[in-house]
């Protein structure tokens, strides 16, 4: 089972076609690309734009959310301290991850699920359900931000088990 979150549900969309092994494929708040579309053209879909700081690197680019507006934009439902925290050690993503096209949609030959965050802004949680139908997904609902792991680990936590428990 591969489970991604953001961004990482089309890392997880892209890579799990080329392994048999994968039975379950898990979005918590992710992109869910089709063939030929980016995890930008996607997020362009949301708005406000998420606020992003953008760092040179000798490849290209890396972004990561301005921690000035973290909590608002990616954790809104994390207390102040822990929010900042995130903030402070999130990891950038190379823009590669944003503008790479997607080239597989194993969401078309394993089963997959996915958890709708309806106090995201990160991504539009009708962008998400529009991304769960298409790809034919078995929905939840929660209402939490896009840091649904830090702040409802229980709904995280349970749809997962329950993937695994369809994946046997």
């Amino acid at each position: 089972m591969l489970v991604g979150h953001s961004y990482g549900g089309a890392v997880i969309t892209n890579s799990a076609v080329s392994d048999p092994d994968v039975k379950a494929l898990v979005y918590i708040a992710g992109f869910i690309p089709a063939k030929g579309e980016t995890v930008g053209d996607l997020a362009a879909k949301s708005s406000p734009a998420i606020p992003l700081v953008t760092t040179t690197v000798p490849d290209g680019a890396e972004v990561s959310i301005d921690p000035a507006h973290f909590r608002e934009s990616f954790a809104g439902d994390v207390d102040k301290a822990t929010a900042a925290t995130l903030a402070t050690v999130q990891r950038p993503a190379n823009t590669k991850a944003v503008t790479d096209a997607g080239e597989k949609e194993a969401y078309r030959t394993i089963p997959s699920w996915s958890l709708i965050t309806r106090q995201d802004k990160a991504i539009a949680p009708d962008l998400q359900r529009f991304m769960s139908k298409r790809a034919g997904a078995r929905v939840e609902e929660v209402n939490a931000s896009h840091a649904v792991m830090v702040s409802r680990p229980d709904a995280v936590t349970n749809l997962i088990e329950k993937a695994a428990r369809s994946a046997r």
